[in-house]
């Protein structure tokens, strides 16, 4: 990790590292969501990904005493399974083609290496966690705002607003939750730097 300047304005805390390197999850499409079964491959990747990412941050958060956080976070990952049980079972009548599951990895633009991913963990805070998430469920949105808006196709279009809806549920309760954690500590010119970290120049 790069020395932290000394200069207030200049010096990043180790979490604030931390959120650089999660805080832009991919989403990347490389071709127009043209029919029904991709739209569905495209939500059901999605929510599978938020799946487990959720239990995963559920683990952490419980391994290090937060229960509280720990359990919005596993009554999110029970949303998105229910959330993606309803759509494969909605969708049986249609042909979902296969998608690649990097798709829509979370953690930075591709799979992290096992130390970049220990790292971002060991520094991840109740507040964090929520952000991630916040950001990755705002992205769906925009995705489904996006397909349905572009699309040609009214059944294309009925989904993608539904799937916008659920999305827009979500992060509005990832908000509520959000908005219950404590403000990070905001250094000043009196009070420089953040105490609860060891300071390098």
């Amino acid at each position: 990790m790069h020395a932290i300047h000394s200069r207030i304005g200049q010096r990043r805390t180790r979490s604030q590292v931390a959120r650089a390197r999660v805080a832009r999850p991919k989403m990347h499409v490389t071709k127009q969501v043209f029919s029904l079964g991709l739209l569905y491959a495209h939500a059901l990747a999605i929510e599978h990904e938020a799946q487990a990412r959720y239990r995963e941050f559920a683990d952490h958060m419980a391994d290090r005493g937060n229960d509280s956080v720990a359990q919005l976070f596993t009554v999110l990952a029970e949303s998105e399974t229910e959330h993606a049980r309803h759509l494969a079972k909605k969708g049986l009548s249609v042909k979902i083609p296969p998608l690649a599951p990097e798709q829509y990895a979370w953690l930075d633009s591709g799979a992290p290496l096992p130390e970049a991913r220990a790292f971002v963990y060991s520094m991840m805070t109740p507040r964090l966690a929520l952000q991630i998430a916040l950001l990755a469920e705002e992205r769906s949105k925009a995705f489904f705002e996006r397909v349905g808006a572009e699309s040609r196709h009214a059944d294309v279009r009925k989904l993608a607003g539904e799937l916008a809806r659920d999305e827009m549920a979500r992060v509005t309760w990832v908000k509520q939750a959000l908005a219950r954690q404590p403000q990070p500590y905001q250094p000043n010119e009196t009070q420089p730097g953040d105490p609860t970290i060891e300071q390098r120049t």
